[in-house]
Formats: C-alpha cells, sequence, structure tokens
C-alpha cells in the first residue's frame, strides 16, 4: 500500500494489537516498523474510541449495508461483493461530513515514496546514544535503568538533555518517545523507570502542527 499510495506523514491508532501492547511498553514491533520507515505514530486516549470516530462510523456503514447476515465463501467471493460497495461509497455518495462532497474528492496520493533502502540509524552531535537491551528492552542512563520497551530490542535510542537537571527526551530516528525523570527517587535501581509518552494530541496534527513530538 505505501508503494502503490505513498508514505503517510503520521498514523492514528488504537491500543490494541497490532498497534499496541502492555501500558508500560506500548510500542509493538509493527509500531517501531512504521517509526523506522519515517511514519509518525499516535495512539488514540485509552477506552476512548471516539478519537477514531470517522472509523467506527464507517464501520458501521460497511456492517449494516455489506457484513449484517451475510457469509463469504472465500476471498474472491468477498472482493466481488466489495468493489461495487467500494464505488458507490467513495465515488458516488455524498458525505454530511465533507459537506456532501464525495470522499475520493478528498483523497491525495502521498508524495512521500516508500525507503525500499534504509541506512543506519544516526542522531546528531549532543544526542546520547544507547542500544536497546535484548532481555527486557532496557537501557543503561547514568547508572539507572530506563524501559524502552521490548519492540525496541537491538535498536540504538537517542537522549537529549532537558532544561530541566534530570530529564531527558528519548528519541527513536526522528520520532520523540517521550521523557525519563532520573529525579524519580522512589524506583529502586533495581527496577526500570518508564518512559513517560509525549504529550501529542491527535487533534494537532489535524491542525497542521505536528511538531510537539517530532
Amino acid at each position: 500500500m505505501f508503494r502503490r499510495y505513498g508514505m503517510p506523514r503520521r498514523m492514528l491508532m488504537d491500543n490494541g494489537s497490532p498497534w499496541g501492547d502492555a501500558a508500560d511498553q506500548p510500542w509493538t514491533q509493527l509500531t517501531v516498523w512504521l517509526l523506522r520507515v519515517g511514519v509518525g505514530v499516535t495512539h488514540g486516549r485509552a477506552y476512548h474510541p471516539q478519537t477514531q470516530g470517522k472509523e467506527e462510523r464507517f464501520h458501521r456503514t460497511l456492517k449494516a449495508e455489506l457484513l449484517r447476515e451475510r457469509s463469504f465463501r472465500d476471498v474472491s467471493d468477498c472482493q466481488v461483493a466489495f468493489d461495487p460497495w467500494w464505488e458507490v461509497y467513495n465515488r458516488e455518495r455524498p458525505h454530511e461530513a465533507l459537506g456532501l462532497a464525495v470522499p475520493a474528492s478528498r483523497f491525495r496520493v502521498s508524495g512521500r515514496s516508500f525507503p525500499e533502502v534504509l541506512g543506519p540509524v544516526e542522531y546528531g552531535p549532543g544526542m546520547m546514544v544507547r542500544k536497546v537491551q535484548r532481555d527486557h528492552g532496557d537501557i543503561s542512563l547514568h547508572g539507572r535503568l530506563v524501559r524502552i520497551g521490548k519492540a525496541f530490542r537491538g535498536e540504538p535510542v537517542g537522549l537529549r538533555a532537558t532544561a530541566e537537571e534530570g530529564v531527558y527526551t528519548v528519541h527513536y530516528c526522528e520520532h520523540c518517545l517521550g521523557s525519563v525523570d532520573l529525579r524519580e527517587a522512589s524506583q529502586s535501581k533495581r527496577h526500570a523507570l518508564s518512559v513517560k509518552r509525549s504529550g501529542y494530541s491527535p487533534t494537532s496534527a489535524v491542525a497542521g502542527n505536528e511538531s510537539r513530538e517530532e
């Protein structure tokens, strides 16, 4: 799909498989791969399907008009039913949320091509680089364990000191994963500190303001 239609700048997704994992390690191999090829990842608020409201509304229409009380013999049989429905939904039926325009009128192929060859992950000057360990997905920072996530095992991450002493932002490629505060004295050195996710809001991307996280 990325080769055919180009690369999105960012994808908004829920917190279930394969997009999310446990609360303290929300990244998966798939979302790490998306970051690696240059696609930003934004998770909706947990247990808040309204964040993906447009998709949920699409599912409602799909089930009502195509899937309800119907079964398919195989994928080919399914495709025969889907193709004409897709044409009507995207190219013929006006949508109130689009000012009665059709969805196809708003779609644009991305100008970002899929990177067939990826170079090594590199970080600029002033960034500390740590390799994520393969056991629990931790790194060591000034004698403390910091849990990055098992999905990053074997990958290099960058850390940049902030204006607050003991607080570092954590980066993978050009993406900011969040921050870690070494001042949290309540944690034992034998237990890893977790990265606090960045405060990125899906609405900021809609408004064209993606700089808060990246």
